[in-house]
């Protein structure tokens, strides 16, 4: 590594996600491992984040399959298999493209369950029915029905993406202990 290499690093935060986090990441992974499970993911508004939390996770490499990140507003409309109508319907953030995402996400995967993702974490997009800080959450399991929740989170983007990882986490953790 360069000098330039090793000054970058100093600077990097460590570890990169909070204790709370890693630590209900762990719960997640821990659980769907003694299920015989392993798990994905459908991000829009967290883009990859909740992967990433879980992936930081020593061992998780033999629970968490893949995540699936949707950024652009055509991906998050038809990705995974999503039909167009739902989202000319409901919008690209709803309850029910998030649902599709998740249920999209466990057909292109082998996964036995699976947490999806959609929101606006600011500083623009949000409406009048869902605000910026608004976040659709689905956690889907074979052969059970889904959970699903609708959050508001103040503060910055990126208080608000983390409050994302965190609801999607607990719900997910959720799915699975039910």
């Amino acid at each position: 590594m360069t000098a330039a290499g090793s000054a970058a690093a100093a600077d990097l935060p460590e570890p990169i996600f909070p204790p709370a986090l890693t630590d209900l990441a762990g719960r997640v992974l821990a659980v769907a491992g003694a299920a015989g499970l392993r798990l994905a993911s459908a991000e829009t508004v967290t883009a990859g984040l909740v992967s990433a939390c879980l992936t930081s996770v020593s061992g998780a490499s033999s629970i968490f399959e893949r995540g699936f990140v949707l950024y652009h507003g055509s991906a998050k409309a038809s990705g995974l298999g999503v039909s167009a109508a739902i989202s000319e319907a409901h919008g690209a953030v709803s309850a029910e493209v998030t649902r599709a995402l998740a249920e999209g996400a466990l057909s292109h995967s082998t996964a036995g369950a699976v947490v999806a993702v959609t929101g606006y974490a600011g500083p623009g997009g949000g409406n009048e029915r869902d605000p910026v800080g608004t976040i659709y959450l689905a956690a889907v399991r074979r052969g059970r029905p889904p959970l699903e929740r609708r959050c508001v989170f103040a503060g910055s983007r990126d208080a608000v993406r983390l409050q994302a990882v965190q609801a999607a986490m607990a719900l997910l953790l959720e799915r699975l202990e039910s």
